[in-house]
């Protein structure tokens, strides 16, 4: 009884979902007998209620139509038996019959394994009229184009730009003399030709994006560059302007494009000097797609790194655990930069700092030459701060790495960890408060720094470092995160006496038990899933997968919904579900807050979370910073995922 109410369940979630389908469709079984439909086939093709019933004959929806005239005049019994025979062969077929309204209906039949077919019905009116209208317009601009050439080339030729038509293809119709020369081309052979074969595959597959969005009715500007033939390489800055109708349709587009080689020369001194001001625009927009990566090879490595067999898994882990960590890396390294760009922490936490350090040692142990003595010392391990603990780690790992360049042929490392009490004089030298700081301090043997040097280090892009081996902004985040953190850092450094930076710290005292942050290797317990189906919206479909697979390794079922519209029609008919994991940055007007939003007004009781791979997403979604849902940074590993889940299915609960 359990199973026919389940079967019946999914039977009636399955008609839902064909009835929002736009296209008619039934199914007819090997004796033409009606198994299944959807409301377009009532809305579409007006069948009367009475046949539209599971066992009726193909034959009644045919004599309806021919009754009605849909076969055009004649004998209507022939019209009929001549259809049934056909529609016994069971052969695939597709036609388009204009009904006596003007209505265009394609059908569309593929027959089933087992004897019957299924059906599609498509109107397919407005694509046809359009497709018309469109085929004459173009006939006649082309026309009036051909008439006016000889003008328009005596005025085109003399002007000082490169000017062209393009008509859906994109063909060229019309390049003026400068044009075809850029190319190689003559007017006359430019003419008719694919833009790919003027223009060359390489370079067209840059342009094409542009010429896409062009042709979509927007005008569009860009630059791009090629080699000519003497070697050098020369700039363009084109502009495309979509030729339209007073409809909105667009029938090709007018390209403008101008030299700009010698402008671009001029600029690249003045982007050199202000390449800060380019670090923090461009990295807020790398986070995204560079943590969706990650997304994706952490969540893949975290599952390999699950499977159970003794052997494979041993044999794994020498090649999993690396990858793994050069994974974390990388999320790092975007976190890092983020900071730097944004002017704030990452996710500042009052943490352990002889944990953080013990972290930071077990990376550098394997990362040192040997003729480095590696030291650690910690005179208290209660010692804490509140800090970002990955930007601490990412931070010593910077000041080890300057340290073993600054001894080629050996010497010494030490970090160590204490703390003292700052008066103020002292304080005020290093532009903090006074009070009580924790001190981590990095000391080398190496081959120091003179005073000019020391007072520029902490400069964006200032090295000593040999070109290409460093790029000058290493010292400058670390800066940058310590005086985030509330902190300050001083430097003692003689040339030939090795360099010592103490990093002060805000001092927050912990009990000797309180929670560290994990080391490497340590197994997180967190709660697993018990079957809850979950809806998880993400319209990048390589993170989609690689989420998916780790919530279904959690223990959860997992039903993905690729939009918005989705992801509301789904909320709002599937009273087991139980939750609800968007991406927030998604394509189109709507955003995952306002999402969230809407699924809260109309499920109070799911639980949601969200998830986003960018930085600085409240901005990126027209919203404040305000967000009553729980946001998980990509990438994001199982126990981050679990302990979320857990919130959002404790606080709907």
């Amino acid at each position: 009884m359990e199973e026919t109410k389940h079967l019946k369940a999914q039977l009636d979630l399955m008609q839902a979902a064909l009835d929002h389908i736009n296209q008619g469709f039934t199914v007819f079984d090997s004796d033409l007998r009606l198994v299944a439909w959807n409301r377009g086939l009532y809305d579409m093709l007006d069948m009367p209620a009475e046949i539209v019933q599971r066992g009726s004959h193909l034959e009644a929806f045919i004599r309806v139509n021919a009754e009605r005239g849909e076969y055009g005049p004649g004998d209507i019994e022939g019209k009929i038996a001549r259809r049934i025979e056909r529609a016994k062969l069971f052969e695939p077929h597709y036609f388009e019959r204009v009904r006596p309204n003007g209505q265009i209906i394609a059908v569309s039949g593929t027959p089933l394994p087992q004897g019957g077919f299924v059906t599609i019905y498509s109107d397919v009116t407005e694509e046809r009229r359009r497709q018309e209208k469109l085929e004459r317009t173009v006939e006649e601009r082309t026309r009036a184009l051909q008439q006016s050439e000889d003008w328009l080339r005596l005025v085109t030729d003399n002007i000082p730009a490169l000017i062209a038509y393009l008509s859906p293809g994109p063909i060229f119709r019309f390049a003026n003399r400068r044009y075809a020369d850029w190319f190689n081309q003559s007017v006359a052979s430019i003419a008719g030709r694919r833009a790919v074969d003027v223009v060359g595959k390489e370079l067209f597959s840059d342009l094409e994006p542009h010429i896409a969005r062009a042709f979509e009715g927007n005008a569009v500007s860009y630059e791009y560059q090629r080699k000519r033939p003497d070697g050098t390489t020369a700039y363009m800055r084109s502009t495309l302007i979509p030729d339209m109708t007073q409809d909105g349709r667009t029938l090709g587009i007018f390209v403008l494009s101008l030299d700009a080689t010698d402008q671009k020369q001029a600029e690249a001194a003045l982007v050199q000097s202000q390449r800060m001001d380019a670090v923090g625009k461009l990295t807020g927009g790398l986070a995204h797609d560079f943590n969706n990566l990650l997304t994706i090879m952490m969540g893949n490595l975290l599952s390999l790194s699950r499977i159970e067999t003794p052997l494979a898994k041993q044999d794994l882990d020498v090649k999993v655990s690396p990858m793994l960590e050069a994974t974390k890396r990388g999320s790092e390294l975007i976190q890092r930069l983020l900071a730097f760009s944004r002017g704030k922490a990452i996710d500042p936490q009052v943490v352990p700092l002889a944990q953080v350090i013990a972290n930071a040692g077990k990376l550098l142990d394997g990362s040192l030459p040997s003729k480095i003595v590696f030291e650690t010392g910690i005179s208290d391990p209660t010692i804490g701060a509140r800090i970002d603990p990955t930007q601490m780690e990412t931070a010593l790992i910077n000041l080890a790495f300057n340290a073993r360049d600054a001894m080629p042929d050996g010497g010494s490392l030490q970090i160590e960890l204490s703390d003292r009490a700052m008066d103020k004089r002292e304080a005020e030298d290093l532009g903090i408060p006074a009070g009580r700081y924790a001190c981590i301090s990095v000391t080398d043997t190496g081959s120091g720094m003179d005073e000019d040097t020391r007072l520029k280090i902490f400069e964006p892009f200032f090295t000593t470092k040999n070109f290409g081996t460093g790029s000058g902004l290493g010292l400058s985040m670390v800066y940058g995160f310590i005086r985030q953190s509330g902190g300050a850092i001083q430097v003692d450094s003689k040339p030939g006496q090795g360099t010592r930076l103490t990093l002060y710290l805000p001092f927050r005292s912990l009990a000797a038990s309180a929670g560290a942050v994990g080391s490497n290797g340590e197994t997180t317990r967190f709660r697993r899933g018990q079957g809850e189906l979950l809806l998880l919206v993400e319209d990048d479909p390589d993170v989609a997968t690689t989420v998916t697979d780790q919530l279904k390794d959690l223990g959860y079922a997992v039903l993905r919904a690729e939009s918005a519209e989705d992801a509301r029609q789904l909320a709002q008919d599937l009273p087991e579900l139980k939750a609800v994991l968007s991406d927030i940055v998604m394509p189109g007007q709507t955003n995952g807050l306002l999402l969230a939003r809407e699924i809260r007004r109309q499920r109070a009781d799911l639980g949601i979370a969200l998830m986003s791979g960018y930085a600085d997403w409240s901005e990126l979604a027209g919203q404040d910073a305000n967000c009553e849902f729980p946001v998980l940074a990509k990438p994001f590993a199982d126990d981050q995922l679990a302990e979320t889940l857990e919130q959002i299915l404790s606080i709907k609960t």
